[in-house]
């Protein structure tokens, strides 16, 4: 009898405010993702707007395999530049790494792992802003970023 292939449960959560320009960036790659993307039938694809309060376990249960965090961080590099974290380099370097939501982010990780409910592949991708002030576009150079983010993210979901 042939076994049953498990689907794999991923989620991807978008952190920020729309209204804030380059802040709003994990929104607007969700957004696209949403619009742009299929997915490959073994795996379920969840996508999420946390909005500016990331008290990221509320939304999870205990089926997520995968979380993948997009979120607009300030980590001193050119803006649209993107970076790849795991929730220890995120704790580790919190003096570098700014993000308008890392308390609460940084927290919400923190409390999971100490809990028990951290997904086991647990990701954060962030995207340096160029300008975060009212506005409810990104900015040029976050916005020619939008294509390779989409990209990176759906190779992470694969992985």
């Amino acid at each position: 009898m042939q076994e049953k292939q498990k689907i794999r449960h991923v989620v991807v959560m978008g952190i920020g405010n729309l209204l804030l320009k380059d802040d709003g960036v994990g929104i607007h790659a969700l957004q696209k993702l949403q619009e742009t993307s299929s997915f490959p039938g073994d795996i379920n694809v969840e996508l999420i707007d946390c909005g500016t309060a990331p008290d990221i376990s509320i939304f999870l249960d205990s089926s997520v395999d995968k979380l993948i965090i997009i979120d607009a961080v300030q980590a001193h590099g050119k803006p649209g530049a993107i970076y790849y974290f795991t929730p220890d380099v995120l704790e580790s370097e919190s003096q570098d790494i700014v993000s308008a939501h890392d308390l609460s982010l940084r927290e919400s990780l923190a409390m999971m792992r100490l809990v028990g409910t951290l997904p086991r592949e647990t990701v954060i991708i962030g995207v340096e802003p160029g300008e975060i002030g009212w506005g409810v576009t990104l900015t040029p150079e976050v916005e020619a970023k939008l294509v390779e983010l989409v990209t990176i993210i759906l190779r992470e979901i694969t992985l």
